[in-house]
C-alpha cells in the first residue's frame, strides 16, 4: 500500500489554513470598528491601527468600506491578538467568560443582602476600593425593601455598584 502522506509538509500551514486565519483577522478588525473610543483606548493597538479604526466610519461606500476593513485586517497581523481577545470576551455579552463574571457578581449581591458583616468583609477584601459605608447603606435599604415587598431598587443599585467596582478592577473602565 502506498502512503500518500508527504513528510516534507510537517509544520507548514496549508493555503486554506492561512486564508482562514487571515479572514479571522479581518473579522476581528471589523468587530473592532464597532467598539467605542474609550474601549479602544484600553486595547494594546499600534498607532497605525488606531488611526485606521478612527477612519473607518468615514468610508460609507460599500467597496470603500470593504477595502478599508481589509486594510484593518492586514494591520491586525502585527497586534497582540491574545490581549485583544481577552478584553473583547469580557465585554461581549454572548461569551461564557462574560456570563460567568455576571453570575459571580449576582452571587456577591445576594450574599451581601442576605449575609452578615463577615460577607461584607470578604467582599471588601476582594474589592479594596469599595466604599464600605455606601455599601452598608445600600444593603440596609435592600433588606428593608425585601421585608416590605417593595420593588428591588436598592438591589439593582448594589449590583450596579458591584459591577462598576469589578470593571474598574479589571481595567474595563
Amino acid at each position: 500500500m502506498v502512503d500518500s502522506y508527504d513528510d516534507s509538509l510537517d509544520g507548514e500551514k496549508s493555503k486554506t489554513q492561512i486564508k482562514r486565519e487571515l479572514h479571522a483577522l479581518v473579522d476581528l478588525g471589523e468587530r473592532l470598528t464597532t467598539l467605542k473610543a474609550d474601549v479602544l483606548a484600553k486595547l494594546p493597538l499600534t498607532d497605525a491601527l488606531r488611526k485606521a479604526l478612527a477612519d473607518a466610519p468615514k468610508h460609507t461606500a460599500h467597496i470603500a468600506r470593504k477595502r478599508h476593513i481589509q486594510f484593518i485586517g492586514k494591520l491586525m497581523r502585527d497586534q497582540d491578538l491574545d490581549a485583544i481577545l481577552v478584553l473583547l470576551d469580557q465585554l461581549d455579552a454572548s461569551t461564557r467568560q462574560y456570563n460567568e463574571r455576571f453570575h459571580n457578581l449576582e452571587r456577591w449581591r445576594d450574599r451581601l443582602i442576605t449575609g452578615a458583616d463577615d460577607v461584607l468583609e470578604k467582599f471588601v477584601a476582594e474589592y479594596p476600593e469599595a466604599d464600605r459605608q455606601q455599601l452598608r447603606s445600600l444593603i440596609r435599604q435592600a433588606q428593608h425593601e425585601l421585608a416590605q415587598n417593595k420593588p428591588p431598587a436598592s438591589t439593582r443599585k448594589i449590583f450596579k455598584y458591584i459591577r462598576e467596582l469589578d470593571e474598574t478592577q479589571r481595567g474595563l473602565r
